[in-house]
């Protein structure tokens, strides 16, 4: 069982920056992938991005791609998501999910999503 508890949300101006966090139970939090997804209101949730469990292999979503960087600290148990030039349209509720996956291919970061999920931030970017 992980339990994941997402943090750093809040209002910014466009061109801002925010970093979230995503803190981890468990004691085996560094055999997850961790992924970051966002909803905005009328939206299907997108996948922004991910990260393997070593952090040997990370994906971005062609949006965030250049302006968002995903890291991880395993001896914290905590993923983060540094967010910079910060747009209008990034406003959307953040969710981390974490899924432990045993292989890594080409496409691994379509399998996310489908073990465990935080409860969400709000990101709300102004123009």
């Amino acid at each position: 069982q992980v339990q994941l508890v997402e943090s750093g949300g809040g209002l910014v101006q466009a061109g801002g920056s925010l970093r979230l966090s995503c803190a981890a139970s468990g004691r085996t939090f560094s055999s997850y992938a961790m992924g970051w997804f966002r909803q905005a209101p009328g939206k299907e949730r997108e996948l922004v991005g991910g990260i393997s469990w070593n952090s040997g292999t990370t994906y971005y979503g062609d949006s965030v791609k250049g302006r968002f960087t995903i890291s991880r600290d395993n001896a914290k148990n905590t993923v983060y998501l540094q967010m910079n030039s910060l747009k209008a349209e990034d406003t959307a509720v953040y969710y981390c999910a974490a899924d432990l996956l045993r292989t890594y291919g080409s496409r691994w970061y379509l399998a996310l999503g489908h073990d465990y999920w935080g409860q969400g931030t709000q990101v709300t970017v102004s123009s």
